[in-house]
């Protein structure tokens, strides 16, 4: 005997309840970035939940939708957590172990003359102006598009749109910049630019996105 349409909505929602509680968990856990390896099977797990609920027939948030919405709160969650650390906690511990060492591996922005400014953290030259502006304007924002997404919200699919526009923007501009100050940049690091393309590269979320964002039918999202 099939179900009826409210016992198979109350499954749906169900099984992509106990999805998101995996996926919000493990990207919690990663956009931490130092707990990333944690959050990585938490978050491989919820994939797996989301895909079994879509092969039982539910009627479950669609899968390019949900790595789309969890992938930019990530993103943007590293961005915030990492750059926060920089700006408010430079003298403790773990940002002095942490940026430092990632300062000598790959971005020496984060190990030239660190905590000689007056507001301390990386004196690497610009990188403190990308700091406040984009902690403050685009990361919060891209979080807030990215959870309305998530819900299906057609504000959600719109602010993602205008978010992921100005992280090509702030992408193409952060390059240049890295590139203009390049002595400073990538002197006297194990790894300089090859190692930075290979970090780096994974901020190209918003051009993988837009083309998506611009075709999917938004009769999907709901006022």
């Amino acid at each position: 005997m099939g179900l009826t349409l409210d016992e198979h909505m109350e499954q749906s929602q169900r099984a992509q309840r106990q999805a998101d509680k995996w996926l919000i968990s493990g990207s919690l856990l990663i956009g931490t970035a130092a707990l990333g390896i944690f959050g990585l099977p938490l978050f491989g797990w919820g994939v797996r939940l989301q895909r079994r609920a879509q092969r039982d027939g539910l009627s479950v948030r669609p899968m390019l939708v949900t790595l789309l919405g969890y992938l930019v709160i990530i993103d943007a969650a590293i961005n915030t957590v990492g750059w926060a650390l920089d700006l408010v906690a430079n003298h403790t511990l773990l940002a002095r172990v942490l940026l430092n060492g990632w300062g000598n591996m790959f971005d020496a922005g984060y190990f030239w003359h660190y905590n000689e400014l007056w507001i301390g953290g990386a004196a690497g030259p610009g990188e403190k102006g990308w700091e406040v502006g984009l902690i403050l304007t685009v990361f919060t924002m891209r979080i807030a598009a990215a959870i309305g997404f998530l819900q299906m919200k057609r504000w959600g699919h719109q602010w993602m749109v205008v978010t992921c526009w100005m992280g090509v923007v702030i992408w193409i501009g952060y390059v240049f910049n890295m590139t203009m100050f390049a002595d400073v940049r990538f002197a006297g690091v194990v790894l300089p630019v090859v190692g930075w393309w290979l970090y780096d590269i994974f901020y190209i979320t918003p051009f993988l996105a837009i083309p998506y964002l611009h075709t999917v039918n938004r009769e999907l999202f709901s006022d």
